[in-house]
């Protein structure tokens, strides 16, 4: 398994509030782990939800005995709802703050998936598929048949999510699993790369070489072309599945 990770601060910011974790060796009892973080509430206060949300759950792994990934990943992440929701609560300039998350172990040629808010996890195998659901608005208008995807009045309002880490004393957890083959490809990413650049953009770019380096910059790279008008924040997973022989 192989993994690349990066951020970019894209044409329109000053600061970074996207955060990333990447590590294909385990991390604690975890066999590895891929972590996409998107702050929100402020100038220093989306930076630091962003930054905590993935240092505390690196910790978290790093320390735990809970082997099953999807109960630690749930379990996790709803213990650093709670941390961020109290720090928050006991600083004023950290007021309002809450971050996007979505998080990955590969266990056993199983993709375990953790997501809170609009951040994304795709998965190229024959095509690009979302994994993860957005937590938004204009997604949950969508589902109820009042609102086109794609329309004005989608992308004017694309940006205001309903869930996220940190911002309520509760958080609900959406999880995923999905059984791996060979030559599968993963994609995590902040809505500052999928605003940008669409899809059918992002699968051309995958397949275009078998560097995860160059595929990661060149990812980037469009979505500064295309405007930059966000932080942009990409990891790239190649499980290298081996073919399984029945």
């Amino acid at each position: 398994m192989i993994s690349h990770a990066r951020t970019d601060v894209g044409r329109a910011r000053k600061m970074n509030q996207d955060s990333v974790f990447a590590s294909s060796e385990p991390i604690g009892v975890l066999p590895n782990l891929f972590i996409v973080a998107d702050g929100m509430g402020g100038h220093k206060a989306g930076d630091f939800a962003s930054r905590y949300a993935v240092k505390e759950l690196v910790q978290m792994a790093e320390y735990s005995k809970i082997k099953d990934p999807v109960l630690f990943l749930r379990v996790a992440i709803e213990e650093v709802n709670s941390m961020l929701f109290d720090e928050a609560a006991n600083n004023p300039d950290l007021d309002g703050m809450g971050t996007t998350l979505v998080a990955a172990v590969i266990v056993d040629n199983t993709l375990y998936v953790a997501n809170v808010g609009d951040s994304r996890l795709y998965l190229l195998r024959d095509n690009l598929e979302q994994i993860t659901r957005d937590h938004s608005l204009v997604e949950e208008m969508v589902a109820l048949g009042k609102m086109e995807r794609g329309s004005d009045e989608y992308r004017s309002q694309k940006n205001v999510i309903t869930r996220a880490v940190g911002i309520l004393p509760t958080v609900d957890v959406d999880m995923f699993d999905i059984p791996l083959q060979e030559c599968d490809y993963i994609l995590m990413c902040s809505d500052g790369l999928t605003n940008m650049v669409s899809d059918e953009e992002i699968c051309k770019i995958l397949q275009t070489t078998d560097l995860l380096e160059e595929q990661t910059d060149n990812l980037i790279r469009k979505a500064n072309e295309n405007g930059g008008l966000d932080n942009i924040a990409v990891v790239l997973v190649e499980p290298q599945i081996s073919e399984v022989i029945v």
